[in-house]
């Protein structure tokens, strides 16, 4: 749909545009680029991709998505623009135009979780992330269509939870022998030339797409060339990633074919999961795992990238491993004999438990105990205001695993933290003056239900969330311990 024309389009003001028509319209137009895909008609493909990065209505959804919706939207690149106005993202819609250029990205170093080492952000300017934006629309209803089932990183309607979920199935009543990988700076190292010639797309698309890649970079140093890489930072860059990374999960399960016997029983007897650049192999053959490691190390070599050594490793489901923040394991039940020749292989007897990692659990607490202590001098109500959606966000993660006893522990981690914070503010009271000043018996609702709580640090109306109140549940693939 588009909006207005010539002298009418400055007559529209950013808050009339109508949004629900405009998302309809641009659907409507992915939708035909997906179905022609699937059909393997490229010709109309690259015919509807042209018109959709000239349609207005995609244009203006790409500048709402840079400017308004993405969490990094105040971030600036060289260009120093950390926001826009209404009438600016207006005028930025109107002259949004795929062309053949690009500014250098601003280098940032953001900390890794727990680590002395920096991750490098390369952030575009506000132009190039929306005209990213707009070239994202048009490429990646193409290659949904054309993406592996087992890949699910940074793909719409898909998420971590997903994975686990494909990964138990993988190993439910079974174990297995497991290689846990990671692909050593696969964002920074993707061969530019192997990239586009996998992306066949329209020129105007493979031209811009180039120029965005050998931008080059702006840090404290000057500036820098780009000979490799998809910058992080770029709306496109998680999209070019799985397609250069696509066609491993099918490599592998063609290779499971050409073994003896039948090919499809082969082929349903391995597990490949991928989530951006970390994967995990699964099969019942330790020699199987450690030939496919091969295959993968073969496959990466023309994209540019290879295995970083210290994040890969081979074991065994009953040793459990760490996948995207949870820990899988197979347990063996209580009080099962196994008749068969190897316990280690047999498919009944074991029971696979997937929970936060310990990694995950650390991180979490060591968040909330800094906010803790950088709000010694804060009000209880700023305090819990600043508590409750870490809290939640990360229960809201896991409480599809067993995470029940481990919600419980941390309550009363974090119970001892913050008793330890009220007695610093009172040193001269004593504990019944304490424990009347900030925690009050309540009665409220979690849940869905009515509970009286003794032990309940608030203020007016604001209420400490605890771990425990998120039901953990037991969804139809991983069950309750």
């Amino acid at each position: 749909m588009n909006v207005q024309n010539n002298s009418e389009k400055n007559m529209v003001e950013w808050k009339d545009i109508p949004w629900k028509k405009i998302q309809r319209a641009v659907f409507r137009l992915q939708k035909r680029i997906y179905q022609a895909s699937k059909h393997g008609d490229v010709k109309c493909v690259h015919k509807l991709q042209k018109l959709l990065l000239n349609s207005q209505s995609a244009k203006l959804l790409a500048v709402r998505k840079v400017t308004q919706d993405n969490s990094g939207k105040l971030t600036a690149g060289i260009d120093g623009i950390k926001s826009l106005k209404p009438v600016e993202r207006l005028q930025l819609a109107q002259n949004l135009k795929i062309e053949s250029k690009a500014k250098p990205v601003r280098r940032v170093l953001i900390p890794k979780p727990n680590k002395t080492e920096k991750r490098p952000l390369g952030i575009p300017t506000m132009r190039d992330r929306a005209s990213q934006a707009l070239v994202k629309l048009a490429l990646e209803p193409e290659w949904e269509a054309k993406f592996e089932p087992n890949s699910f990183g940074f793909r719409p309607n898909r998420c971590t939870q997903d994975a686990i979920e494909a990964i138990f199935i993988g190993i439910h009543q079974k174990t297995k022998y497991v290689l846990d990988a990671d692909i050593e700076g696969c964002f920074d190292n993707i061969n530019h030339e192997y990239l586009l010639d996998k992306l066949n797309c329209p020129s105007n698309i493979r031209k811009q797409v180039k120029a965005w890649l050998k931008a080059g970079i702006l840090d404290n140093q000057g500036f820098l060339p780009s000979d490799s890489g998809t910058p992080q930072g770029g709306i496109i860059s998680p999209l070019l990633a799985n397609i250069a990374l696509h066609g491993l999960e099918n490599l592998l399960y063609e290779w499971a074919k050409t073994w003896k016997g039948g090919k499809r029983a082969n082929a349903e007897s391995i597990t490949f999961i991928r989530y951006a650049d970390d994967f995990v192999f699964l099969h019942e053959s330790l020699d199987k795992v450690k030939e496919a490691k091969t295959i993968i190390e073969e496959f990466l070599k023309p994209v540019g990238l290879k295995l970083k050594e210290s994040k890969t490793k081979i074991c065994h489901t009953t040793e459990g491993f760490d996948f995207l923040g949870f820990n899988i394991q197979s347990n063996k039940l209580k009080g099962y004999h196994n008749s068969g020749k190897n316990s280690i292989g047999g498919r009944l007897g074991f029971k696979t438990i997937i929970q936060p990692s310990k990694e995950a659990i650390k991180r979490h607490y060591d968040k909330l105990t800094k906010i803790i202590d950088r709000h010694k001098s804060s009000t209880t109500s700023e305090l819990i205001k600043e508590l409750n959606p870490v809290i939640t966000g990360w229960c809201n993660y896991y409480q599809w695993v067993c995470s029940k006893v481990i919600f419980g522990k941390l309550d009363h981690m974090i119970w001892i933290k913050l008793w330890a914070w009220c007695k610093r503010r009172h040193s001269n009271k004593n504990t019944k003056w304490i424990k009347n000043k900030y925690f009050k018996r309540l009665t409220f609702a979690v849940r869905g239900k009515i509970v009286s709580r003794e032990w309940q640090l608030s203020e007016d109306d604001n209420i400490l969330f605890k771990h425990s109140d998120t039901q953990v549940k037991t969804g139809s693939y991983i069950k309750q311990n």
